[in-house]
């Protein structure tokens, strides 16, 4: 991908980072619930790792989105693809930030960010890693149809981790058809 692309659902706006969006996300990196993220960090680390994950979009061409609420237009978390050095594969990931949490958001946002990398971009299946302790995400792995492939892998910070293997797209179109047959 060259342009970082926009992509609607029912509730949410999912788009390129920007400045602005950088007060929600050093909030989130300062709450403990960061700790699969790198944190949690002081406001300058916090910089850091956002400017990070917006190179990211220019050394691997994807990346994290911003969650824009629609009704409230606030910052609501992010959703995309993670793959830097020392990761398995291209990872399907989210955060929800405080406030948003419990509304089936991040389910919104990852089906739509999914369907983008099987339908237009032709990925294979995803994988998402996910803290041990992290019940909602583990929660939400399942919920997207993803099946747990190993629980043995560490991060390269060293954090224990799960990894859950996605459907693919033709899984996922059985699927939908065999639940409006």
């Amino acid at each position: 991908m060259t342009k970082i692309p926009t992509i609607l659902t029912d509730r949410l706006v999912l788009r390129e980072p920007e400045p602005q969006d950088f007060e929600a996300y050093a909030a989130f990196m300062a709450d403990a619930r960061s700790v699969m993220n790198g944190g949690p960090l002081d406001r300058p680390a916090a910089w850091g790792s956002f400017a990070r994950e917006i190179g990211h979009w220019t050394l691997r061409g994807y990346g994290l989105m911003t969650l824009v609420d629609k009704a409230s237009g606030a910052i609501a978390g992010q959703v995309g693809f993670w793959n830097p050095e020392g990761w398995l594969e291209v990872e399907l990931g989210w955060r929800v930030f405080e406030g948003f949490e419990g509304k089936g958001l991040a389910f919104e946002a990852a089906v739509a960010v999914r369907d983008f990398a099987y339908d237009t971009l032709a990925w294979r299946p995803l994988i998402s890693v996910i803290g041990p302790e992290n019940d909602r995400s583990l929660r939400l792995a399942k919920r997207l149809g993803a099946r747990l492939e190993r629980d043995d892998w560490q991060t390269p910070a060293g954090k224990p981790a799960l990894i859950y293997r996605h459907p693919s797209a033709g899984a996922l179109a059985n699927a939908r058809e065999e639940a409006h047959a």
